[in-house]
């Protein structure tokens, strides 16, 4: 392959590992930021459920249970509890789970690395950047987003070959008919014959 052909090439792998870099933003961020609006969600219900008895004590206790009409004040202490327990959970495992998928860590690798190529794709484009320089630089960039599947396959940039498939002109084979020799003798036979006969 010549140069340009190996530069050609190389554009578009930059170009399908940084569609590939837009995906996986695309598809995570909301994700992530999903899980993090959940997360402060949880947080702030199990301090609103915990808030009352803790400020108020056995008069806020005893102010829910006739509000509500219940028997007993421990009631509400329980379910104000129960519930405190359960966003208190919700608020830890989404926590945990964000920190095991390392999702705001692999975002910005993913956004810095996408800038990345995007700056080489430019420099191999216009610059006087070679491309066994551009080479390397796309593989330091690509190891960082190794998490980032790839879409598909590689596109193949077209030939750079000046003959296009219109200019090439494909034989045809042309049947000529020739006409059969004439058979050697055979007007001065029949003459012969004819003369003999005439005279």
């Amino acid at each position: 392959m010549t140069d340009d052909e190996l530069r050609a090439d190389l554009l578009a792998r930059i170009e399908a590992r940084r569609s590939d870099v837009q995906a996986f933003l695309h598809e995570r961020r909301p994700r992530n930021r999903r899980r993090v609006n959940a997360t402060l969600v949880f947080t702030s219900l199990a301090a609103v459920f915990t808030i009352g008895p803790a400020a108020g004590g056995q008069t806020f206790s005893e102010a829910v249970q006739r509000a509500l009409g219940l028997a007993t004040d421990s009631v509400v202490w329980r379910v104000l509890c129960l519930l405190a327990f359960v966003v208190s959970a919700a608020a830890a495992v989404l926590t945990n789970i964000t920190k095991t998928h390392d999702d705001s860590g692999q975002l910005s690798a993913a956004e810095a690395a996408g800038a990345e190529l995007d700056g080489l794709g430019t420099l191999l484009r216009y610059g006087h950047l070679s491309v066994d320089d551009a080479v390397e630089l796309y593989q330091q960039y690509t190891v960082k987003i190794a998490f980032v599947e790839a879409s598909g396959p590689v596109p193949v940039p077209p030939a750079t070959s000046p003959v296009t498939g219109a200019d090439v002109v494909v034989p045809t084979t042309r049947h000529i008919a020739v006409p059969p020799p004439p058979r050697r003798g055979g007007g001065a036979r029949t003459g012969g014959d004819r003369s003999g006969r005439g005279g």
